[in-house]
């Protein structure tokens, strides 16, 4: 066997780089906890760029008495918000009424509990609208003629991902993308792990404690690092989206519910798209391997076809992408049931070994805060809990503190960046600044003229970015950077992706 080409000695090993990984790896960092993440492909790269992309309290959970859950989520929307403005936004949904379902009270009733489960600084209060008044209304069928209101929020998934990892990383933290953990077995009070980077080989680690984030492959993570420990079951539920050409103008999103009792939501998509999703169906397959298959797609286009006088078809789509949701196993018999709540589980025959199981986007940030609180005492660090008060990389608008004005006047941030960078197009700096926020000044910093920007290397995308994205964000491919860092890939015609991976292939990143 090879042996490692060097040791790092750490008190944290998070395998996965996930959202729940890099949450925790940021938070822990933030305390002085030294951290080394892993990841065996590239940040996001499977679970957490698959999502409905909002910060949601999460509506329907209502309805199976997730009370707790959703409050907690509720509770974090406004958090997020002032933390990365620039990749976050409020957002409002509209919820057609349609006969034969629920009465109108009783989805009035939800909403107000929805309303007052927590504090609202930014997101307003829902509220009863005639379709046939609202803008929402418009490309509906005109038997819908009432409706509902109400907040939520929308967020940039994979961005908030390499985020957490970016801050993690400034702060101190060792991140290590493309790297397999090969294995990890306990040496006395210590953690010795394994693990293989594509790009240097073997790494050994010394780690006074680990962190199992691996998402769906949490519990066969356990199993091989501790098999005396009573691994928690998973239930792999496969949630599948469709983006279409957009559907409407407006900036509302909808949310239909289908006969069979599962929502679907319709949302407004990279200004000329519409996203629809989620399917909620049990998977048994290989994680790495999930995608969408042709009745999801059909099932997707009828339901919002029942909505929209302009029927959605197979067809239309042009983009679609599937992912897999580690969820607590629970017994419910229907997959869209199983709690999104999530587990955390420390194994203690020897060093210890935390757990994560289950869990959402919205609630990540306090998943990764309870998290560290328990590593923390076991560490004896005694540094409390500081990310509600802490702007991501770029959400700094005004200054370190999370604030509400950053959200309220995001866009009179924007136009100020235009004019500032008014050599770029109005577009390019509109982009720039809702994928970095104020990082973008690190991005254009001694360029005043757009032959600065180096080569324009595919539509859209410059040199310079693409340096930008190697440099500080890890990115080492045409898909981290067309998918995951931006969604350029919708806007690119057929060849793009493969014009820049020759790009890259030809100019190797160069070392500080």
């Amino acid at each position: 066997m090879t042996e490692p080409q060097h040791t790092i000695d750490c008190d944290i090993l998070v395998v996965g780089g996930g959202i729940n990984g890099a949450g925790i790896a940021r938070d822990a960092t933030g305390r002085g906890l030294s951290v080394v993440l892993c990841e065996k492909d590239d940040l996001a790269a499977h679970t957490s760029s698959a999502s409905t992309k909002l910060i949601h309290g999460g509506l329907r959970y209502l309805e199976f008495y997730e009370f707790g859950l959703v409050r907690k989520a509720l509770l974090e929307r406004e958090v997020l918000l002032r933390s990365a403005p620039h990749i976050m936004r409020p957002l409002r949904f509209v919820m057609p009424h349609v006969q034969g379902q629920r009465p109108a009270w009783m989805i009035r009733a939800g909403l107000l509990l929805y309303d007052s489960l927590a504090r609202r600084e930014l997101l307003p209060a829902s509220s009863a609208i005639s379709l046939r008044c609202h803008p929402a209304g418009q490309p509906l069928k005109p038997v819908l003629t009432r409706g509902f209101v109400y907040s939520d929020g929308w967020v940039d998934d994979a961005r908030l991902v390499v985020l957490n990892a970016l801050d993690a990383c400034e702060r101190g933290a060792t991140i290590l993308t493309r790297t397999t953990c090969l294995s990890a077995r306990r040496e006395g009070d210590r953690w010795q792990a394994l693990l293989d980077k594509v790009d240097c080989g073997r790494i050994r680690v010394n780690a006074r404690y680990l962190v199992n984030a691996a998402g769906p492959w949490t519990t066969a993570f356990l199993q091989a690092a501790a098999p005396q420990a009573q691994a928690r079951q998973l239930r792999l539920i496969k949630g599948s989206h469709i983006v279409v050409p957009r559907l409407f103008a407006h900036g509302y999103a909808y949310i239909f519910q289908h006969p069979d009792g599962r929502i679907v939501f319709a949302i407004p998509y990279e200004q000329d798209y519409t996203l629809i999703g989620t399917t909620d169906l049990d998977y048994q397959g290989d994680p790495g391997q999930v995608a969408i298959t042709s009745d999801e797609i059909s099932y997707l286009c009828e339901l919002v076809s029942q909505y929209f006088t302009v029927p959605v078809t197979p067809a239309d789509v042009v983009w679609s992408y599937a992912g897999v949701r580690p969820l607590v196993e629970d017994e419910a018999a229907d997959a869209r049931a199983v709690t999104r709540d999530y587990r955390l589980e420390v194994e203690q025959g020897g060093a210890p070994l935390l757990s994560v199981f289950g869990g959402k986007i919205t609630t990540f940030r306090k998943l990764a805060e309870e998290a560290v609180d328990l590593i923390a005492k076991s560490l004896d660090n005694r540094q409390g809990g500081w990310t509600a008060g802490a702007c991501l990389p770029g959400g700094d608008l005004f200054g370190a503190v999370p604030q509400n004005r950053s959200v309220l006047e995001f866009a009179g941030w924007l136009r100020e960046q235009q004019l500032r960078y008014g050599w770029l197009p109005t577009s390019l700096v509109a982009r720039y600044a809702h994928a970095y926020g104020t990082r973008m000044h690190t991005l254009l910093a001694g360029r005043e003229a757009p032959g600065a920007m180096g080569e324009e290397i595919v539509a859209g995308l410059y040199a310079a970015e693409v340096d930008y994205l190697r440099r500080y964000e890890w990115a080492r491919s045409a898909q981290d950077i067309l998918w995951r860092r931006s969604k350029l890939g919708l806007h690119l015609p057929p060849g793009a992706a493969a014009r820049l991976q020759a790009w890259l292939d030809a100019h190797p990143l160069r070392k500080s």
